[in-house]
């Protein structure tokens, strides 16, 4: 009996300690946390954005009386024109699932959004992302503009370049010219993909604000050292919309 106590001892020593081991092939701190964030990107026709902006403004709250609308933005710069970018938060899959269920079922939304908006609409792009571990999202002080920084990191996760991109990012905040809404990390879509969405109280204001981070040390240092574990970069200017909750 002492022998098979001691195996038995052994045996569940061996499973308590197995995720121990296991715990060094991890890519950086753990979503603990279910709630996650999708980007959506409408591309809408060039002679329909004025027509399905004032459907969405009249139509709005039908669908956010399903989920949270975090922000809605026209894009303003980078890429392609006419184009709309809005965030949505789910709580976790099973409450997006149930969303996407009532929406159907919803026949206001269809009938008043859904259809007349289609014939909009000439391409859609989904994302999916969670909060980066370090990072929370924050409430702007006042209206202002937004910049989505969109960077696409080198494979291996937080664990591999999240420490020296925070440290990129914090540089730019200590200057007080700008400050961080959310940094997100994609978890469906362009994989090692990170979106920074940034406030700043007007594009003149951000420009002025980068002149004079190209010339701080401080800055360079970070950026110099963040850029080692980057691939490419794209930014667009986002101009909130008068039902966005974000302004």
């Amino acid at each position: 009996m002492l022998v098979l106590r001691s195996g038995l001892t052994r045996a569940l020593a061996s499973r308590t300690l197995a995720p121990q081991v296991c715990s060094s092939f991890a890519t950086g701190p753990r979503q603990y946390d279910g709630t996650f964030y999708e980007f959506r990107t409408y591309y809408l026709k060039p002679s329909k954005m004025n027509a399905f902006m004032e459907n969405l403004k009249k139509t709005i709250h039908l669908r956010t009386a399903h989920s949270e609308l975090v922000g809605f933005w026209s894009v303003e710069f980078g890429g392609r024109m006419n184009k709309v970018f809005h965030i949505w938060k789910n709580d976790n899959f099973a409450h997006r699932a149930e969303v996407r269920k009532a929406l159907a079922n919803c026949k206001e939304w269809q009938e008043q959004s859904i259809i007349p908006n289609l014939a909009h609409i000439d391409k859609q792009e989904t994302e999916i992302t969670y909060l980066i571990p370090w990072s929370k999202l924050e409430k702007p002080p006042k209206e202002g503009i937004y910049e989505l920084a969109v960077f696409q990191m080198k494979p291996g996760g937080p664990a591999l370049w999240g420490d020296a991109f925070k440290r990129a990012i914090n540089a730019h905040v200590n200057l007080g010219y700008t400050k961080v809404v959310g940094v997100f990390h994609t978890e469906y879509g362009e994989l090692n993909r990170v979106h920074v969405l940034w406030w700043n109280e007007s594009a003149d204001s951000r420009a002025a604000g980068r002149h004079k981070s190209h010339e701080d040390p401080r800055v360079v240092a970070a950026v110099r050292e963040s850029v080692n574990y980057l691939v490419s970069q794209q930014n667009m200017l986002l101009i909130p919309t008068s039902f966005s909750p974000l302004k």
